[in-house]
């Protein structure tokens, strides 16, 4: 969680920062507008640059949560397109939440005169993304989109890219860089797509959507034997999610415990999510946090099917799954055959 925390602050200050550039209004620009993403680095970005985030709610279709763009066209309207920074939008993210409408967030803001900064965090190794994203640069505006090197690269945590379609103004964004940090992303970066090359990192992607399709498919084989499903999240292609709604123990051991138990057999990726969880991020509430939404009608497990799996990696995981929702099962067994005996002591 450390690292994954490090590599998404990396991210987000450089959407800050990318974001900074964008202003030029003669109005001091006060608002970033957000759709709501459960990310925390996004949020203190923006908070710890000096600015107040303005948080569009997500809609829901069947699994799917969308972006609301014509609340973001309310708030425009509402706080004034000279008081906006910018619209930071998201293109690559967990489900159940789907990338944000990129084409529409472009072409609105092309409209209204609002700058749009995207984050792109798995993005680069997705082409259905970058095909959005040169689309909605096409019909719209985008000022920058910033991308992670550990998710996209395979290189340690600590780098981002920060990239858009205006040279001179990625230029601007590179003369504010105060040149104090490491060299070590900068070397990590070179020599993998040195090592790689274009034909073998284009290899690596073309391997990570067919793994997509064959971890999707395998996983619903084994949550069918225990009653669960994958989410149909139909526009997000990087990321899985699966409901755990029956994997309750007691009070103690919630929904969220097969994400511990799966943390003790070294699986560190997965994020397991419970209804009804409320959190604090600078000091905003968010009801249901980690389901970008208030209300979820699910608990769920998500993980990333990123660039640098192989099959070999989802039939371990898939493996060290099945151990973990077996076990629970066992417990469940218990709890019950206990209750049965004596109800006050299992309470």
């Amino acid at each position: 969680e450390e690292a994954k925390e490090k590599g998404d602050e990396e991210e987000a200050s450089a959407a800050a920062t990318a974001a900074g550039k964008g202003e030029t209004a003669a109005v001091e620009p006060k608002y970033v507008i957000w759709p709501r993403i459960d990310q925390k680095t996004c949020l203190k970005a923006i908070v710890n640059a000096g600015f107040t985030p303005v948080i569009v709610e997500n809609k829901q279709e069947g699994d799917q949560l969308y972006t609301d763009v014509e609340g973001i066209a309310q708030q425009i309207r509402k706080l004034g397109a000279a008081s906006i920074l910018c619209v930071l939008s998201t293109s690559s993210c967990f489900a159940p939440r789907a990338p944000d409408k990129l084409e529409e967030i472009a072409a609105l803001c092309k409209q209204t005169g609002v700058a749009h900064v995207v984050n792109n965090a798995y993005g680069l190794q997705s082409p259905k993304i970058m095909g959005r994203l040169d689309r909605a640069a096409r019909v719209g505006r985008i000022d920058a989109f910033v991308q992670s090197t550990d998710k996209n690269l395979m290189v340690p945590v600590g780098g981002s890219i920060v990239a858009g379609f205006d040279k001179k103004f990625i230029q601007d964004v590179s003369k504010t860089y105060p040149g104090r940090a490491s060299m070590s992303p900068v070397y990590d970066v070179f020599l993998t797509l040195v090592g790689l090359g274009e034909t073998g990192y284009s290899s690596l992607i073309k391997t990570r959507k067919e793994n997509f399709g064959y971890f999707k498919e395998q996983l619903g084989k084994l949550l069918r034997e225990y009653g669960e499903r994958v989410l149909e999240v139909p526009d997000n292609p990087i990321s899985l999610a699966f409901t755990i709604d029956s994997f309750s123990i007691d009070k103690r051991r919630g929904a969220t415990y097969v994400g511990s138990m799966l943390f003790k057999r070294c699986v560190s990726g997965p994020r397991a999510f419970a209804r009804k969880t409320e959190k604090s991020v600078c000091g905003i509430s968010f009801k249901g946090y980690g389901s970008h939404c208030d209300a979820y009608p699910h608990d769920y497990l998500v993980m990333a099917c990123a660039i640098g799996m192989t099959r070999k990696d989802i039939d371990k995981f898939l493996k060290r799954l099945n151990d973990v929702l077996k076990d629970i099962r066992k417990e469940q067994k218990k709890v019950r055959e206990q209750k049965a005996k004596d109800p006050a002591r299992a309470m």
